[in-house]
């Protein structure tokens, strides 16, 4: 059965000996494989979405549409840290670790800002800026879904990591995981 994500740093720092990879766990032109890039690439759109929830419900939004350096104007970073992960792991010089940095960062991000008792942008700021409370759920929503993808992006690339340090479980002589 083949990994939802499968991903290593492939390069010439790998020990002697360390199996780096085989043609079936590297994905052609990168380090990750056609579901890691879809994942990032639908909360990617999530993450658009949302950027322009705020835009079109006209609150909590910064610079660069209004003078105001605040929170959403600090979230815009995400999009050069995803056009440079998706550039170094097409080219063979990021994968699990720096998407499981970014992931991670951002669904604790998105969590904090939007759901934890000191949310900056609460679910009502999302919900009931709009006349018809179906646009006010459904904004709240893809909400729901980015911190859902971005936070499930974060858990599936765990194991890979976990693998590549060793750390996936004691092992008996014959081979089995304890």
């Amino acid at each position: 059965m083949d990994d939802p994500i499968r991903s290593d740093e492939f390069d010439d720092r790998t020990a002697p000996g360390e199996q780096v990879d085989s043609p079936r766990d590297r994905a052609p032109g990168g380090t990750l494989g056609p579901r890691a890039y879809l994942l990032f690439a639908v909360a990617t759109l999530l993450g658009l979405a949302h950027h322009l929830d705020h835009v079109i419900r006209g609150n909590h939004v910064g610079w660069p549409l209004t003078p105001e350096v605040n929170p959403f104007t600090y979230s815009l970073v995400i999009y050069p840290l995803v056009v440079l992960g998706f550039t170094l792991s097409l080219t063979g010089r990021a994968g699990a670790r720096y998407w499981t940095v970014v992931t991670t960062l951002g669904a604790g991000m998105l969590t904090f800002f939007h759901l934890s008792p000191w949310a900056v942008e609460p679910p009502g700021d999302v919900i009931l800026p709009y006349a018809n409370p179906v646009f006010g759920y459904a904004a709240f929503a893809i909400l729901l879904a980015l911190i859902l993808v971005v936070a499930g992006g974060s858990a599936l690339l765990v194991p890979p990591l976990e693998a590549r340090a060793g750390v996936s479980g004691r092992r008996s002589p014959g081979g089995q995981t304890l």
